[in-house]
């Protein structure tokens, strides 16, 4: 297939959910040796929203599905394809994606994870765009959705007040202007760096014991340092590499929208890439960091909002465990 007759594949339509509960910096200061001003000085986080303790994953992915349905004025019989981007899947196995069509009624449906921490998203829209183009499905479902209260240590600070729960949700489909949606995609990682993120214990590796459970390894690991400096050097390189691929230049760009980690790899980045920040799509202090579920929230916040327009390039960037980056290239149709 040349060039000039690949389909643009775009996306349809958007949703996104946040649980009801909201748990602030303040009483977060009540449950660990921390204040309001220490959080939001060093990651730009006011508050999280931390689901029901009987919601899961897939719970909240459905909630994000059937608004993206709806939006996209599509039924989920539409639907050919499910991928659920997810680190805190509703049991180690069948995958959430599974669950999430059950609950969808699509019966037959193939549905798999993708398992790319906060990278994830990025990885299934590369995944799933590529496979709309290939002639494999018309209507892909994909999902960014994470219980990150499940395997949070709520009473280690250095962790505890960086995560939330949520979930967003795009619909893929073939658009009809050329030169338009997903342009492309620039993937990696580095599996040698695994241990300055990760969560140790509950896989083949070191199944759970009363040993694991005890000594705190089913909780997030984090070196926050070293994150931090492989971060901002990955998504740089990343940005500029898919930027530069399609001919443009960062003054092009309207809207960057980064993984919502840390207020201070956001500047990091913006700094990188001569990108003001008015130009960035900042939802952290509402929402925490919510691993694949990030970037979805914001897109669908950005669109809800009426910021994004016909024509307008939008980047998205991210990095997570693995080590894995990603960022994608979009104009938006």
């Amino acid at each position: 297939m040349s060039a000039s007759t690949v389909p643009p594949i775009i996306i349809k339509g958007i949703g996104s959910y946040a649980p009801q509960r909201i748990l602030t910096n303040e009483e977060l200061s009540h449950m660990v040796d921390t204040s309001d001003e220490w959080i939001r000085t060093r990651t730009g986080i006011r508050q999280r929203h931390i689901a029901r303790p009987d919601e899961t994953t897939s719970d909240m992915g459905v909630a994000a599905a059937r608004e993206a349905l709806a939006n996209a004025g599509l039924q989920a019989s539409d639907i050919d394809l499910i991928i659920v981007a997810t680190i805190t899947p509703d049991m180690p196995f069948p995958a959430t994606a599974c669950f999430v069509q059950a609950k969808l009624g699509l019966h037959n449906v193939p549905a798999f994870d993708m398992s790319a921490a906060c990278s994830g998203f990025l990885y299934a829209l590369d995944v799933a765009s590529n496979m709309i183009r290939a002639g494999a499905y018309r209507h892909i479902l994909v999902i960014g959705a994470e219980k990150l209260s499940s395997i949070t240590n709520w009473e280690d600070r250095t962790t505890c007040v960086l995560f939330g729960d949520g979930a967003g949700a795009v619909i893929l489909g073939k658009g009809e202007e050329p030169g338009t949606g997903i342009l492309g995609g620039s993937l990696g990682a580095d599996g040698e760096e695994y241990a300055i993120l990760h969560l140790p214990a509950g896989g083949s590796a070191k199944p759970a014991s009363i040993q694991t459970v005890e000594a705190g390894e089913h909780f997030i690991h984090m070196q926050g340092n070293s994150v931090f400096k492989i971060a901002v050097r990955a998504m740089e390189q990343s940005a500029k590499a898919v930027i530069e691929r399609h001919g443009l230049t960062p003054d092009k760009i309207r809207w960057v929208i980064p993984h919502q980690a840390n207020n201070r790899i956001i500047e990091a980045i913006s700094q990188r890439l001569d990108v003001g920040m008015d130009r960035f799509w900042v939802n952290l202090d509402n929402y925490g960091n919510t691993s694949s579920a990030s970037i979805p929230l914001a897109l669908a916040e950005a669109w809800k909002a009426g910021k994004i327009q016909k024509g307008d390039h939008l980047l998205f960037v991210s990095f997570g465990a693995g080590l894995t980056w990603a960022s994608t290239l979009i104009k938006w149709q």
